[in-house]
């Protein structure tokens, strides 16, 4: 079962990239990203309710909560989105691969049970490598405000590795509908008093069905089932497996941009998924292929 959905949030986020693509055309970043959210709070709010989920009711819960909301969400996506007037997307695939290069050293401080082994270093650079031979055409800063944008998504790839890692620290008690709904409601005040002041009156926008399409399965499939899904397998599997995700999506996403928009496929994408790939079985896999030997060598 954790396989399966940690696939299947591989190819949740790894299709969100092409929906972002098309919206970007019609509505600017930061507004869009707010729509997104603030679409997925009025959607998960009655679903709460009628499940009889319990929200969070502590002190201390709401202060994680607040905090991991920002990280989260405030400014990993904002970080995101304002970088990518600056930068190419393929450098920014490769700077927010860095989330497992972080989740890796956050996991080692703030996980005792999670420990750093060589086969997990090894994993994440040379999956942080394998996005980086994918985009290498891309790999470019040509200006100060480009440099401030690589800067901006690094610190956004560590916001959301440390928000995934207290999660998983700290929220077990919690419901990932709940996580997801209170985060999003602690996060998006920040990007809509920042969409308002940099990006205006969002009514007066051009919501075609395009956007608002875009707009609907970004907000049901790439927020609410993907966050619900992850802090569902975050709760299952050691941190630094789970934000591996944020190795594949890109090369999905690659994929997924040839296939449904006809985008050119770098030649150099297949030699980048192996690599990929090789890392996702060092990290994923390579430990479960283990564990039956050891028990075995034990008798």
């Amino acid at each position: 079962m954790n396989v399966l959905v940690w696939i299947i949030l591989c190819l949740i986020w790894g299709s969100t990239w092409i929906f972002i693509k098309i919206g970007l055309v019609e509505l600017p970043p930061i507004t869009f990203a707010a729509a997104r959210f603030g679409l997925a709070i009025v959607i998960l709010a009655p679903l709460i309710k009628l499940l009889g989920f319990r929200m969070p009711s502590t002190r201390s819960e709401w202060k994680l909560i607040a905090l991991t909301g920002f990280l989260q969400f405030s400014l990993n996506y904002s970080a995101v989105f304002w970088s990518e007037q600056y930068i190419t997307s393929g450098l920014a695939a490769v700077l927010q691969a860095t989330i497992t290069v972080f989740g890796l050293l956050l996991a080692w401080i703030f996980l005792p049970s999670e420990k750093m082994t060589k086969a997990k270093i090894i994993g994440v650079a040379v999956g942080v490598i394998g996005v980086a031979v994918i985009f290498i055409d891309q790999l470019r800063v040509e200006s100060r405000m480009a440099f401030l944008g690589c800067l901006a998504i690094v610190a956004g790839a560590y916001a959301a590795a440390q928000a995934s890692i207290l999660i998983k620290a700290k929220a077990s008690a919690l419901h990932p509908a709940t996580l997801v709904f209170s985060q999003m409601i602690c996060g998006l005040p920040a990007i809509v008093i920042y969409a308002l002041a940099a990006e205006g009156n969002p009514l007066k926008l051009n919501w075609s069905w395009t956007a608002i399409g875009c707009v609907v399965y970004l907000t049901v499939a790439g927020t609410i089932a993907a966050f619900w899904l992850y802090y569902w397998l975050l709760s299952r599997i050691e941190s630094t497996k789970a934000m591996m995700i944020s190795l594949v999506t890109p090369l999905l996403a690659v994929v997924i941009g040839a296939v449904f928009l006809g985008e050119m496929l770098p030649p150099q994408t297949f030699f980048g998924g192996l690599l990929i790939i090789a890392s996702i079985g060092l990290i994923v896999i390579r430990r479960k292929a283990l564990k039956p030997q050891m028990d075995a060598d034990k008798r």
